[in-house]
Formats: structure tokens, sequence, C-alpha cells
């Protein structure tokens, strides 16, 4: 077998693992990293196992305020009304479900168009930019200890459907959206991590009948599988570290990373 396809395979795993909840862009260093690693077309359905990868690392860091919302969605209203609680997890569990309605239904507008946006290059060096330059903007950002209700959630979700475009991270556009309406640093970064299940989870639904019409090969298969362990283990590590960065007010540290990447590749592909 062939270790080279599952070496690119590990590696863009890790990319996908240290970047999809770090505001940095996911997707703008998976067609960055697929470039320079001459991985040509790693393709949607590549994406969405690493995606995968991704999403046992939020449900692992958060096993137990998802078995909570879980309760609380499946417990009788009489119940959660005396249980402030559970009262609390349900209406985060309303508020996840609001936040996911931009993001698909733009999924469902432009699935036909994700691919050839996905193999743009200079979009995602120009949202790249736009990364950076929200993620500087965050410590003037203040927390009016506003919570999250449904229409600031919709406002979020929009943020997170805007995040479609490579190189404008989810996870930052999401916490600056969260963060602009005066929440906690911390609790938007909580919320967009969470909310990232349902769009995982949705991405991969999409994408299930090109899966069962052309399922990968069995080398490609291996390569896959070992791309989407990397993308756990390492996504797993970048949520602790994201937290940790909300929580100390360094955000704008990833301002600075975005910025000098898109410099860069805006270099490297007019004038390189």
């Amino acid at each position: 077998m062939d270790l080279l396809p599952v070496l690119k395979a590990v590696l863009l795993g890790i990319v996908q693992g240290l970047t999809e909840f770090l505001p940095v862009s996911s997707s703008g260093h998976l067609v960055i990293g697929a470039r320079l690693l001459n991985f040509q077309e790693p393709g949607i359905v590549f994406e969405v196992f690493l995606h995968c990868g991704t999403l046992f690392a939020v449900i692992l860091v958060f096993k137990n305020e998802l078995l909570q919302m879980a309760r609380a969605l499946f417990a009788a209203p009489a119940v959660r009304a005396a249980d402030p609680e559970l009262a609390r997890f349900f209406r985060w569990d309303i508020n996840i479900i609001v936040a996911t309605l931009p993001a698909v239904v733009v999924g469902l507008l432009l699935i036909n168009s994700i691919d050839r946006i996905f193999t743009t290059v200079w979009i995602t060096y120009a949202m790249l930019a736009v990364t950076g330059a929200l993620m500087l903007l965050t410590p003037v950002l203040r927390d009016r200890g506003a919570k999250i209700t449904w229409p600031r959630a919709l406002v979020i979700g929009v943020a997170q459907a805007m995040a479609i475009l490579p190189g404008l991270s989810r996870s930052g556009s999401t916490i600056f959206a969260g963060m602009l309406l005066g929440i906690n640093r911390e609790t938007a970064a909580r919320f967009s991590f969470i909310m990232s299940i349902p769009a995982i989870v949705g991405a991969v639904f999409l994408n299930l009948g090109d899966l069962f019409a052309s399922p990968p090969p069995a080398d490609e298969m291996v390569a896959i599988a070992a791309g989407t362990f990397a993308s756990l283990v390492t996504g797993y590590g970048a949520i602790v570290l994201l937290l940790t960065m909300a929580r100390r007010g360094k955000l704008y540290w990833f301002g600075y990373y975005c910025l000098a990447v898109s410099g860069f590749g805006f270099a490297s592909h007019f004038w390189g």
C-alpha cells in the first residue's frame, strides 16, 4: 500500500483538527494545505469525514452539557418548569435549533456551487483577511451580560451560514457575532462549539448520496480513516486551547496569524 496518500491525509486531518475550532478557518487551511501538498481535489466527501473527526471531539469535550440538553429536550414541560437548570438547557436546545436554520437554508441553496467555491483559492485568501480583521476587533467588544435568546441565536446562525466561504472562520464568525451582541466571550465560544454539531451532521447527510453512489476504494478509505482520527485528536486539543484563549481575552492573536497567512497567500498567488 502506498503510504504517501495516508501521510497526506493525516497531515490534512491535523490541519482540520487544529483549525476547525480555532478562529483561523479550517476550510481555508484545507484548500491551502491540499494545494501545498499537491493533494488535488480532496473532495467534499473527504472533508466531511474530517469534520466527523472534529464532531467526535466536540462531543467528547461537551458530553455532560449535551446529555443535559438531551434530557431537557425530552423532559415533560412540568418537569422543566420545576427545574431551573433543566429549563436553561432547554433554552439552549431551542437556540441551537434557531441558530442552525440559516446554515440549512444557505447549504440547500448553494449545494451545487460548494465544490467550485472550495477550489477558488483567492476567495480563501480574501476571507482569511476578513477573519483576521474580526479577531483583531475582539478586544474592543465588551461583555454586557447579554443572554443567548432566540433572536441573538439567529444572528449568530447567520454568521455561521456566511462561513460556508473558505477562509471565513466558522468559529471566528460566530464567536465575534456573539461578542458583538454583548454575550460573554467564553459563553459565545461554548455556544459556537455546540452549534457546530447539527451543521456537521447536516453536511454528512447531504453527502450520503455521493458516498453510496460511488464509495471510495479501500485504499482511499484507509487514508480517510487516518485523517479522521488525526482530526479527532487535534480537534480535542484545539477546543481546550480556544476556551483558554477566550477566557483570557487573547482571541486577537489569531487575527495576526490570519492576516499573515492571507498576505503570504496573495503574494504567492499573484506574484509567485
